[in-house]
């Protein structure tokens, strides 16, 4: 029996979130430039969306490019802004074919302007897709997103239009950028390191967190299966006791 066999589709994570780190290294090891750790990771996304897409699971979040990413040189960010580009367009077609919808959450219209034309173009002619959401967090982190549905909320209040004394955790969910995908229930992070990086902080609170010393180009499906095997293997109490979930 294969991993794949061997995972059970009724108990499925349904929001994967990943972590694609290791690209640099990855790429150093074999005597190249960074960027070419990024080309070759691009393969490593393809495998596993489209396993993801297969097995039912219905969300999958990737951390493409963090606000602090922007402090690297800047030959290698308009590589990545270049590199994005390019596969935006080139896989196209693999979304259509897999029915899979693209979504990005961050402070997008900061990208690069073709960059940003291209997202939103492909976002647009995948948008009657309907069997998995492939959501790239692109200059997105956790202290961004949560400081501004923070000042949006005092926005609203000193509008008059939100009463303080109503605001909740469903309330404050609700000026995410997630506001309308569910928690991540499983977060994957490559190359060894064991951290989460300004990543989902908020979204993230009860996901079990799965490392691996894989770097990111060379995941593959059956590094994810893997994973999900993991997951379904522990038990997820949100502050009960075991007796209770029994």
């Amino acid at each position: 029996m294969d991993l794949k066999e061997k995972i059970d589709s009724l108990r499925l994570p349904k929001h994967i979130a990943i972590i694609m780190d290791g690209n640099g290294r990855w790429a150093k090891s074999r005597g190249e430039m960074r960027v070419f750790g990024h080309q070759n990771g691009v393969e490593s996304v393809r495998q596993t969306s489209t396993a993801a897409a297969e097995l039912g699971v219905e969300f999958l979040t990737l951390y493409a490019f963090s606000t602090e990413n922007w402090k690297r040189p800047k030959c290698e960010v308009d590589a990545l802004m270049s590199l994005l580009v390019q596969t935006l367009n080139s896989e196209l077609g693999t979304l259509m074919e897999n029915n899979i919808r693209l979504k990005a959450i961050g402070n997008i219209n900061k990208l690069q302007p073709d960059c940003y034309k291209q997202l939103l173009e492909t976002m647009d002619k995948t948008s009657g897709n309907n069997r998995m959401d492939l959501i790239l967090a692109l200059n997105y982190s956790g202290r961004w997103e949560i400081s501004q549905a923070a000042a949006r909320i005092a926005a609203e209040v000193k509008a008059g239009n939100l009463d303080p004394e109503k605001i909740n955790q469903d309330v404050f969910e609700s000026y995410l950028e997630t506001h309308n995908i569910p928690d991540p229930e499983l977060l994957i992070r490559t190359s060894g390191e064991n951290r989460i990086s300004n990543f989902l902080l908020w979204q993230a609170a009860y996901s079990e967190l799965y490392f691996t010393p894989k770097l990111w180009p060379d995941f593959r499906k059956d590094d994810l299966y893997e994973a999900i095997l993991d997951y379904q293997n522990r038990e997820r109490r949100f502050g009960m006791i075991s007796e209770q979930i029994k």
